[in-house]
């Protein structure tokens, strides 16, 4: 358990935390959630003992071990794989190296050969001797291949690293594991894999993550902060997210219709008690969130965008219809005789072993980029709007945000412009920012409000919540489910995917797979599956 006692934190000027107390038990997972600069990597470097406090008290209950996951790169560097793992568990690598350097002894001591006996009897009860093939299974469960359990970790990609850096973390079952965006860099089968393995931690859990289906999948509670405060409700991210808008509608609205609403917040609890993350704890999760009251569900100060986009017209029959389309990427022909005919009502997501392929095809139909050859035609009743991955041209201006919407939106009324931008949360002075200044979170909001208002009605969307905080990628998500017409996307977010398209074109390294299905039904179709593997062999899989 970890227990935290009226701490205060500032960073310069700012104070994150102010007199927290709270308490994290065995077998739960806790998501920690806030807003950009709320403090939540802090928070957890606070509770690794990596950062000082302020001003409080963090405890540990004695002799247990607390895993980290690492986000520098190249502290390894020099190790191989499988050192680098073994080092998640510090005494049991020590016991080993010692064990090592003793056994390699010409002329060993009495003294030596009773250190011997004493290591064996400690190296057998830490699990030494399954833990190279217990962390050779966590490597291959996470996608390092066996051929580069013995490489060295300078000559791995990012992404390998990464993946390596998290089994260290999750190895030898550590008492308490903390998870800073555990699931970037993971392909899809790779998250599945670390879902399934936190599902069955019986230990505690702190994960950090801006990946909601996975938060849902994960989560026994939620951590919020907000206020320069830490509180804990029981429950997935889902949970806390309509709980808290329900409850601050019942608080704007008290005195009016109390007793309604309470029943309708009670009825919701009784729905989201059966939604659990982990079987072992149903019984005990769906008692406590049956105890909770109206007055203890969430109320958050922060804020999500309103986002809405509103074609000036429905889309006609013909809406993009492609042919033969040949293109390179990375001086590479990378799709040849391309053909695809799109549809009204479609929300097509691209997806593959290559996300510069998808952004080619983007930039084509865009008319930004041409093709090597081939055509494509939109329909004449067709407007369409482009939000590219890369946005930086966007803002090469020290033009106010003000100035920046109008030039898009051909008007010279304020007023307009200003609710325009207080819809995404640029209210105030705020509108006033300099737009070659602007995070890239910010950035991101800016060409959301330019597609919300171009009157499209077919939205071609290349990584949409890439920089955006779990507020705006939930109102972002919410706005193209309500969207009735095209939209043409790809997107890291497993929930995003899942919730917004219904139609999943995959480019692969031996062609591309089309199927009229939603994102969860693609991945769990035997007949898709088999002919992913075919497509997929010898290559690297599904990056997502």
């Amino acid at each position: 358990m970890i227990s935290v006692e009226n701490l205060t934190h500032t960073f310069g000027a700012k104070t994150l935390f102010k007199e927290v107390s709270l308490q994290f038990t065995p077998g739960n997972c806790y998501g920690l959630i806030g807003a950009n600069g709320s403090g939540k990597s802090t928070f957890l470097k606070i509770l690794s003992g990596e950062l000082e406090i302020s001003k409080g008290n963090v405890s540990i209950e004695n002799k247990k071990r607390l895993s980290f996951l690492r986000q520098d790169h190249y502290e390894f560097d020099e190790f191989t794989v499988m050192q680098t793992v073994l080092m998640g568990h510090k005494k049991l690598y020590e016991l080993f190296k010692e064990k090592e350097a003793l056994e390699a002894k010409s002329n060993m001591s009495d003294e030596d050969g009773m250190r011997l006996s004493e290591i064996y009897g400690e190296f057998g009860e830490l699990g030494g001797y399954e833990a190279e093939s217990d962390a050779g299974a966590m490597l291959e469960g996470l996608g390092i291949s066996t051929d580069l359990h013995n490489a060295v970790m300078k000559n791995l990609e990012g992404g390998e690293k990464v993946r390596v850096l998290l089994a260290q973390a999750l190895f030898g079952n550590p008492d308490i594991l903390l998870l800073d965006e555990p699931t970037n860099h993971l392909d899809i089968e790779s998250i599945k894999w670390l879902e399934e393995f936190l599902g069955n931690f019986e230990n505690t859990v702190i994960v950090v993550s801006h990946d909601r289906h996975f938060l849902n999948q994960v989560c026994t509670h939620i951590a919020d902060i907000d206020y320069g405060q830490i509180k804990v409700y029981v429950g997935n991210y889902d949970f806390w997210y309509e709980a808290s808008q329900m409850a601050a509608t019942q608080r704007q609205q008290e005195g009016k219709q109390r007793e309604q609403k309470i029943a309708q917040l009670q009825e919701f609890i009784r729905r989201f008690s059966s939604n659990v993350a982990k079987a072992k704890q149903a019984t005990s999760r769906k008692k406590l969130i049956e105890k909770l009251t109206v007055d203890e569900l969430p109320s958050s100060s922060r804020k999500f965008p309103y986002v809405e986009f509103k074609p000036e017209r429905e889309c006609g029959k013909n809406i993009l219809t492609i042919k033969d389309l040949r293109f390179k990427v990375d001086d590479e022909i990378t799709l040849d005789n391309f053909n695809l005919n799109i549809n009204a009502g479609e929300k097509i997501a691209f997806i593959g072993y290559n996300n510069n392929i998808k952004t080619a095809l983007f930039d084509i139909i865009a008319e930004i980029k041409k093709p090597i050859s081939g055509t494509f035609e939109w329909g004449v009743t067709i407007k369409h709007s482009y939000m590219p991955r890369d946005n930086a041209e966007f803002f090469n201006t020290d033009d106010n945000l003000i100035v920046w919407l109008s030039k898009f939106l051909n008007t010279q009324d304020d007023t307009f412009v200003r609710s325009c931008l207080g819809r995404m949360l640029f209210s105030g002075e705020e509108a006033q920012k300099p737009s070659n200044v602007l995070s890239g979170g910010e950035k991101q909001r800016c060409m959301i409000s330019r597609s919300m208002l171009s009157g499209a009605n077919v939205l071609i969307l290349d990584e949409p919540t890439n920089h955006l905080d779990l507020e705006s990628i939930t109102a972002l998500n919410k706005g193209l489910i309500k969207f009735q017409e095209v939209v043409l996307f790809g997107s890291h977010d497993h929930e995003f995917l899942n919730t917004v398209a219904n139609r999943i074109v995959e480019f692969t390294p031996n062609g591309v797979i089309d199927r009229n299905v939603g994102f969860e039904e693609y991945l769990a179709d035997a007949e898709i599956a088999a002919k992913r593997d075919s497509m997929y062999k010898g290559h690297k899989r599904l990056e997502l």
